[in-house]
């Protein structure tokens, strides 16, 4: 190895001419440089003058490689006459120009390196190609023996320099780009020299060149021909050059002027070098105007590298200001052709209002807006971690989930804008009553959940459940000078004893709640599993009460009202039962309450109008029938419409139907209500006020309608006629009715007594167990007819 590096040494010392390879070096240089230029030039153009100034181009480069060859073969002092054979000397031209135009075809549409690695390597094999058929061509007088220990890894090494040429040709980043020409050079020279100093020469006078041999002085105009030539396009390729970076800075000073005007930072970038920023970019990092030319990139978004970066994907990174401070950026990149090269445009778009506003929905989405407590889903996240951490840390936690008593009436009585104030008051006091680390939200309405971090024991829970019922109701809530009094129900849940997931635990903790809502409110109930059982059992009601009013399942069942002036039956109440397959008879108070709370009364209501209605046309004339409706079918506007229908269907006349009400009903929409009720007036139904007595202002509605009738609670029959209070009570109602043009019916009468008083006091109609239980239809009919006649006769009279 070392004998074939100094055979190598000695040949480029000993037996060239310094002066010829000197003038090689610059042939090959300028030759380099010409080639590149117009190829740049020709990348730069389009159409057939692309086409043309690229095969330019190519010819250049190899004539450059042939040119540099043949005047270090000029070089070369064989210490014997010597010649050139020209079929052999152009053929080398051929081949450097085919096998370098090849190459260069596939570099142009290569998109990754080992392409380009390719194309270089075929450069190499027409490079190598042309040496050694042009070492070929040169005859001397006498004998050539080979070292192939030489030839062969002269080609072995300038094949892969010329590949990685090439990918330097290919490369974005400029330096590398600058290698190029440098790496091209040094694969020339190992083919070259190492050609030569593979050559063995013996001076043998036998030997005569033949005829059609060139002589050295006959060759060297036709390579400096070829060598002016090249020094030719050299300027060419000079003058292309310039006129390219005037167009290319005259184009960058027309997109800083346009850039400057954009809202949104831009750089303009060759590589990782930033050719120029426009003002936004400048004024968002903090610089002074111009000093970012001449910077990289990667110092100003670090972490961001602008090579590898797809064009038109949006990425987030942090700006380094010039005072050192961390600015959240959004960066964009786009390849922009300025003076027919592609330029880097960064476009950087200041990210902090955005993450502001980003930050402040964040917030409003996990955050109550009205009370500024934690919202459902906030709280549900937090309990899911908490449940996390516990079962890591083995530490409990429970849940307090807590409904208002009473806050419907201030929303319905006071408006929606009074409650909301009244929700606001009840956070505040409830933010009293736990620790820094409990976490309170509202879930929605009026329904509040409380997260207890480590309580320790359950005692401590129950604590908190006390606290809360106690300052809710411990004193009124003041709203413009007016006591409104609330009351709180609280369900409980512990973790893991009633449940070790955020989903069981608040549904046990609103089993829980719903438990101590139906056991009287203003109490607290901790979950246990019979709840369990009781859900089930009103869902297989819910369910169940579904079917039973598709399949016919339900009867109306008749409670007569005796006229106390006639002592005949002269109405009926209707009221609803249940015939379940499997369960029996199911008592309304088991399934009446649950239809009110899934909306299922409207469509009960409806089936109990139209059978009502349908079965009191086939009464006697004098007999009406009455029926309950619920607040829920007020909210329906489709009432009065249903209820025309209804009695246009069954023919029973309008005064037949009786509608009793309670004050409840008008305690929602109360405007609405009333024009509901006064159509349906207007229509000849007769309405009434069931429970009277009960409520808060019964008083106060009997001013605004005229009822047809006052039904008396029978919470104050009970008492007569034995108690004096109850007793003056009922006489007040039934002689404040009389003056109001009202009638009146007594509920709830069970004794002679009772009758006899209610009798006594003036009243027109007595209901109740002493009459009659509720019966179906069939047994109404028998009722009718043995306990109505005085009634029938004085409709006949």
């Amino acid at each position: 190895m070392a004998a074939a590096l100094f055979s190598v040494i000695q040949c480029m010392r000993d037996m060239h001419d310094a002066r010829l390879m000197i003038v090689a070096s610059l042939v090959c240089a300028i030759g380099i440089y010409a080639s590149f230029e117009i190829g740049h030039h020709a990348a730069r153009a389009s159409g057939s003058v692309r086409t043309r100034w690229g095969l330019v181009s190519i010819v250049a480069s190899g004539s450059t490689a042939w040119a540099t060859h043949f005047i270090v073969l000029l070089a070369f002092k064989p210490g014997m006459p010597a010649a050139f054979e020209p079929a052999l000397t152009a053929l080398s031209l051929t081949c450097a120009i085919v096998g370098i135009g090849a190459g260069v075809s596939i570099s142009i549409r290569a998109r990754r390196r080992w392409q380009h690695f390719v194309a270089g390597l075929i450069v190499g094999v027409g490079v190598a190609t042309l040496h050694y058929v042009g070492q070929a061509a040169y005859l001397v007088q006498g004998t050539v023996a080979w070292n192939l220990g030489l030839v062969l890894p002269s080609v072995i090494v300038s094949l892969p320099v010329s590949g990685v040429a090439m990918i330097a040709v290919g490369s974005r980043d400029r330096r590398i780009r600058s290698t190029a020409a440098p790496l091209l050079l040094l694969s020339i020279a190992v083919l070259h020299f190492c050609g030569m100093a593979a050559m063995t020469l013996h001076f043998d006078p036998a030997v005569n060149f033949p005829d059609n041999a060139v002589s050295p002085r006959a060759i060297t105009p036709v390579v400096a021909g070829v060598s002016l030539a090249l020094i030719v396009l050299a300027v060419f390729g000079w003058r292309f050059d310039l006129a390219a970076k005037a167009s290319l800075r005259h184009d960058r000073r027309r997109l800083r002027e346009l850039a400057d005007v954009a809202l949104e930072g831009l750089l303009i970038c060759q590589d990782d070098v930033i050719v120029t920023a426009n003002d936004s970019i400048e004024f968002l990092s903090g610089h002074e105007p111009g000093s970012l030319s001449g910077r990289c990139v990667s110092a100003l978004l670090p972490g961001l590298d602008v090579s590898s970066m797809p064009e038109r994907e949006e990425r987030e990174i942090d700006l380094i200001s010039a005072t050192g401070k961390n600015v959240p950026v959004r960066v964009l990149r786009r390849e922009v052709a300025l003076g027919h090269k592609l330029q880097t445009v960064i476009a950087v778009r200041d990210q902090r209002e955005r993450l502001k506003t980003e930050a402040k929905m964040r917030l409003l989405a996990f955050t109550d807006s009205l009370t500024g407590l934690a919202n459902r889903a906030r709280f549900f996240d937090l309990l899911a971690s908490q449940t996390t951490s516990r079962r890591n840390r083995d530490l409990p936690c429970a849940v307090l989930m807590l409904d208002l008593d009473r806050f419907k009436i201030v929303n319905d009585t006071l408006g929606h804008a009074a409650g909301d104030l009244v929700l606001a008051m009840v956070a505040d006091r409830l933010k009293s009553t736990v620790r820094d680390d409990d976490v309170i939200a509202r879930l929605g309405g009026d329904e509040f959940a409380i997260l207890q971090m480590s309580p320790g024991q359950v005692a401590s829970v129950t604590a908190l459940a006390t606290r809360v019922v106690d300052v809710i109701a411990a004193r009124p809530f003041m709203l413009e000078g007016q006591s409104i009094y609330l009351g709180a129900s609280v369900g409980m849940a512990i973790a893991p004893t009633d449940g070790d997931d955020p989903t069981a635990l608040m549904r046990n903790a609103d089993l829980a709640l719903y438990a101590a809502k139906a056991s009287g409110r203003g109490a607290f109930r901790r979950y246990d599993v019979s709840l369990d059982e009781q859900m089930r059992e009103r869902r297989a009601i819910e369910t169940g009460l579904r079917l039973a009013l598709a399949e016919g399942q339900l009867e109306l069942h008749y409670q007569p009202l005796l006229d106390a002036k006639t002592r005949g039956i002269t109405s009926a109440e209707a009221l609803v039962r249940w015939n379940h397959p499997e369960r029996g008879r199911v008592s309304p108070i088991d399934f009446i309450g649950i239809a009110e709370e899934t909306g299922l009364i409207v469509p009960l209501g409806e089936w109990v109008v139209r059978t009502a209605c349908a079965e009191a046309a086939t009464w006697p004339k004098y007999m009406s029938v009455a029926i309950n409706l619920s607040p829920a079918h007020f909210r329906d506007r489709s009432l009065v419409p249903s209820i025309v229908q209804t009695l246009q269907a069954t023919e029973l006349a309008p005064e037949r139907l009786e509608l009793e009400v309670t004050e409840g009903v008008l305690l929602t929409d109360e405007t609405g209500t009333l024009d509901t009720l006064n159509q349906l007036r207007a229509l000849g139904v007769r309405v009434s006020l069931d429970d009277f007595g009960t409520g808060y202002s019964s008083l106060s509605y009997l001013r605004k309608f005229r009822f047809d009738k006052i039904k008396i609670d029978q919470s104050f029959v009970r008492q007569v006629p034995q108690d004096a209070e109850s007793s003056a009570i009922v006489r007040a109602i039934i002689t404040m009715a009389k003056c109001l043009n009202m009638s009146t019916t007594v509920e709830g009468v069970e004794t002679e007594g009772q009758f006899d008083f209610s009798v006594a006091a003036g009243c027109d109609m007595i209901q109740g167990y002493l009459i009659s239980r509720p019966v179906d239809r069939d047994e109404l009919a028998l009722i009718i007819a043995t306990k109505s006649q005085n009634a029938g006769l004085a409709e006949a009279a």
